[in-house]
């Protein structure tokens, strides 16, 4: 173990206010993994539950009466979202790197809370004009900024964490958390839109998601105050806000060039995908409900895979994932745009989640290797969620704005060229498994 990490392992109770010597190991781990997830499972509920009912409160905020026009407008306050997020990488990044991994994530939570709330009272457009997407811009810039800022500092606090070879493991819990949030989002949602009118939702059901999400950002503060301090920030030097960037370049190219592939896969697979049915005459129930039985199931394979690479290294995972991607999403979306079966549907979903778990089980463990203890936040941060912005978030546009020009399939194009600029990082990079964490 490093040495800056034995310090902050000593003096964890210290910061935090606990004695630590008191609290079993397996205790504490668990702890520490409930109290980074609950804030992940917040910011991604608020993030999905935006996606799942964007078809409702879409008409409500914007102007005219073209519905796949309004969609495509929703889904671009979703990508401009994307776009305060490495900023929010970088400054709450560095703050954590600062000021500790512990008062940052307080912080992001309560900013994902107050968003989250600003979108349940956004007036609509008929009663405000103007001013009801502008609203809506607003809160969406707050919750990116939030959401780039917890995952710099969630990612390095959970793998901070893990005793030596478990990294794996414990990674696994940042997409099991963040799959708990899409979980509950996608069954609230399919809950709503089979308990309520077509009119309710249109007027006030889908403001009932954006309420439960700032409810869960009150849970995840009070389960937060428990969390033990994994970074004691250095007394003598602290780091500057651009230090990751400037004197760490490599490993910020190497995590833009990783995340690629993961971040395109992900969102097209977890975020669009419904949407992507819907939009070729697939019943919205049941692409919502096949939605809900992936994100279950893909959840519960995370810590099986993250252990698995603890045992074989992250780059055959890696690899497996961004080859198969990128040969099967043509035929796996074309498949779909087919109208198939309930349980066709289903295994295509299901096969997706396999695969994509390669990447999600080990990317935060994967990214707090490449980079040193000392600005691992900030240098996480603001490359990875730089290429989620880019990437990621315009996933769900992209494919829309292809669907509007009559031509679906090319989407699966795009996403299988980018899988193949991540699969030649993968082949080419380091393994990362088995060096300690640096300082």
């Amino acid at each position: 173990m490093s040495t800056s990490r034995r310090r902050s392992r000593d003096s964890v109770g210290d910061v935090s206010g606990q004695n630590t010597d008191v609290i079993p190991a397996q205790r504490r781990g668990a702890r520490q993994i409930l109290a980074a997830g609950i804030g992940n499972t917040a910011e991604w509920y608020d993030w999905y539950i935006y996606s799942f009912l964007t078809r409702y409160f879409a008409p409500q905020i914007f102007p005219g009466d073209n519905a796949l026009a309004q969609t495509l407008s929703s889904f671009a306050v979703f990508a401009v979202g994307f776009f305060l997020r490495p900023i929010g990488g970088l400054l709450i990044g560095a703050l954590a790197d600062r000021w500790g991994r512990r008062n940052t994530l307080t912080l992001t939570i309560l900013t994902m809370g107050a968003a989250s709330l600003i979108i349940a009272i956004t007036p609509t457009y008929a009663s405000v004009g103007i001013l009801a997407p502008v609203i809506l811009v607003f809160a969406r810039l707050v919750s990116g900024l939030s959401i780039g800022g917890e995952f710099a500092a969630n990612t390095t606090f959970l793998v901070e964490s893990a005793p030596e070879g478990r990294r794996g493991f414990y990674s696994s819990f940042q997409y099991v958390s963040t799959t708990i949030g899409q979980l509950i989002a996608s069954g609230l949602a399919t809950v709503l839109t089979l308990t309520l009118t077509s009119s309710q939702m249109n007027s006030w059901g889908w403001r009932i998601g954006f309420a439960v999400g700032a409810l869960i950002a009150l849970v995840g503060l009070w389960i937060r105050r428990a969390a033990v301090e994994t970074h004691v920030p250095p007394v003598e030097h602290k780091p500057h806000l651009f230090e990751a960037i400037v004197r760490f370049p490599k490993p910020s190219l190497l995590i833009i060039g990783v995340t690629i592939a993961g971040t395109i896969s992900y969102y097209t697979w977890t975020t669009y995908l419904p949407n992507y049915a819907e939009q070729n005459k697939v019943d919205p129930s049941m692409a919502l409900l096949i939605s809900t039985i992936s994100l279950a199931f893909f959840g519960a394979i995370q810590p099986l895979v993250g252990s698995l690479s603890d045992r074989i290294g992250r780059k055959p995972l890696l690899i497996i994932f961004a080859a198969a991607f990128a040969v099967g999403i043509v035929p796996g979306l074309a498949l779909i745009r087919s109208g198939p079966s309930f349980g066709g549907y289903l295994l295509i979903s299901l096969l997706g989640m396999v695969l994509l778990s390669g990447f999600t089980s080990i990317s935060a463990a994967l990214n707090a290797e490449i980079v040193p203890g000392r600005v691992r936040a900030a240098g996480i941060g603001f490359p990875y969620s730089l290429t989620v912005a880019l990437f990621g978030g315009t996933a769900p546009f992209i494919g829309t704005f292809f669907a509007e020009r009559g031509n679906p399939g090319l989407f699966g194009w795009w996403v299988a060229l980018l899988c193949v600029v991540s699969l030649v990082v993968y082949i080419v990079m380091p393994e990362t498994s088995r060096k300690p964490l640096a300082d």
